[in-house]
């Protein structure tokens, strides 16, 4: 079926979206010069970032059916007003000098445009790469973990020439028309559309086209064990990753005499290992399936975490860090595939948006896990055995998911001779 589109400028697009609402991460480049210049506590600066967290995950859950019922296109302008807008407006709340103001802009609008607009184009890529949903969804969450990388040292020095001010307002504008433009393209495919080649190569028997598992609605789905248990694996995934991310620098240090300076560069190299992560691991599934790439992940990070109390050696334990980080990354950039896989793409966007609430919960409970351990005993070493036992439990739930898309499909496939055998019999 011929369509106008190309679906490699459609996952150009996506990148456009998810590279603008990824600068929520560079944050932190914010926190001393609006102190600075406000004279806020960074304590209150903070909890903007933390609004605008809470909301990504939870607006991701509640705004799914949304863009279902809306498509790509709208939505995503949704998005792209209302991250511009509380960009744009944290510049305004800085210029009259207002908290309250500046929480709701960049808290509150950011984050409800972070969460439509990280799930906005995912469902319509996955449709566009039925041969390569892994590589697809993948690079568009790479552009996520990117973002920052690009924002950071840009917003630096915009702060440095024309304040903090200014700075809200260029950016806020930019990612406003990037994310137009982006949203502008995206479109779905035409019902049953399949790439040049792609069918005729099935017909031939050179390429197996593997069947979704089921065609469900997110109502159907959450009744599922299999939901569950993708919800509890991302949980523990996202909890161990954020964990890493917010104290490798201070246990890198504690543990193992790494400098100032040299935590710095770990914290940098862990935005290449969390963005290139979710690129290389979510092509990977393609070829070995989403099952295994998270039964791999559990493994190396009980191995991680095994092996983190007792080694001196400076690069292995920086080495160990960037693997849990790659995980974490590569977590999210396999679960719209693997959502597409076991519940099909009838309502991906909803599913996609309800699982990603393990991004909120996850963002609270990995940096209260090891805050609270470290507190009382005064190491992180205590962190690591609890991470060994959660990542463990996540291990055999992998396998169970596993177990229980190899049960359904024996299941469909009898149920396929059974009705085959009917109708040769009445011929």
């Amino acid at each position: 079926m011929k369509t106008s589109k190309n679906r490699w400028l459609i996952a150009l697009s996506a990148i456009a979206i998810h590279l603008s609402i990824g600068a929520a991460y560079a944050y932190s480049v914010y926190t001393y010069p609006i102190s600075d210049a406000m004279g806020w506590s960074t304590t209150e600066v903070t909890y903007a970032f933390t609004i605008m967290m809470a909301l990504g995950g939870l607006s991701a859950a509640f705004f799914g059916s949304f863009v279902e019922r809306n498509g790509p296109r709208r939505s995503a302008m949704l998005a792209a007003v209302l991250f511009g807008l509380g960009q744009a407006g944290a510049g305004f709340s800085t210029q009259i000098d207002s908290l309250p103001l500046f929480l709701l802009t960049y808290g509150l609008l950011s984050g409800l445009g972070l969460g439509i607009g990280y799930i906005s184009p995912v469902s319509t890529l996955v449709k566009w790469f039925p041969d390569r949903r892994g590589l697809a969804t993948g690079m568009a969450v790479m552009g996520f973990g990117a973002g920052a990388l690009i924002t950071a040292p840009v917003a630096a020095s915009l702060i440095e020439s024309v304040g903090v001010t200014t700075t809200f307002y260029i950016l806020g504008s930019s990612y406003f028309v990037l994310m137009m433009l982006g949203a502008s393209y995206i479109a779905p495919p035409p019902q049953g559309w399949m790439p040049d080649g792609m069918q005729k190569a099935i017909d031939s028997g050179k390429k197996v086209m593997k069947k979704d598992l089921s065609q469900l609605t997110a109502k159907q789905a959450v009744k599922t064990r299999r939901f569950w248990m993708l919800w509890s694996m991302m949980l523990i995934n996202t909890t161990a990753g954020i964990m890493m991310i917010s104290v490798a620098s201070p246990m890198a240090q504690e543990l193992v005499g790494l400098s100032a300076a040299a935590a710095a560069t770990l914290v940098g190299i862990m935005g290449i290992f969390n963005g290139g992560g979710r690129l290389g691991w979510a092509a990977i599934s393609d070829y070995i399936g989403r099952p295994t790439v998270f039964m791999m992940f559990f493994i190396l990070q009980i191995i991680a975490f095994s092996l983190l109390p007792s080694i001196t050696n400076v690069l292995l334990f920086q080495a160990l860090i960037l693997v849990v980080v790659s995980c974490y990354g590569g977590g999210f950039s396999n679960l719209p595939a693997f959502i597409g896989d076991i519940f099909g793409t009838k309502q991906l966007g909803a599913i996609h948006g309800l699982l990603l609430t393990t991004w909120s919960l996850g963002g609270i409970l990995g940096p209260a896990i090891v805050s609270q351990i470290h507190e009382r005993a005064d190491s992180y070493v205590p962190v690591f055995y609890v991470f060994i036992v959660l990542t463990s439990i996540g291990l055999v739930i992998s396998l169970l998911i596993r177990m229980d898309i190899k049960r359904i499909e024996r299941n469909e496939e009898k149920a396929t001779d059974t009705r085959g055998l009917e109708l040769g019999s009445e011929n």
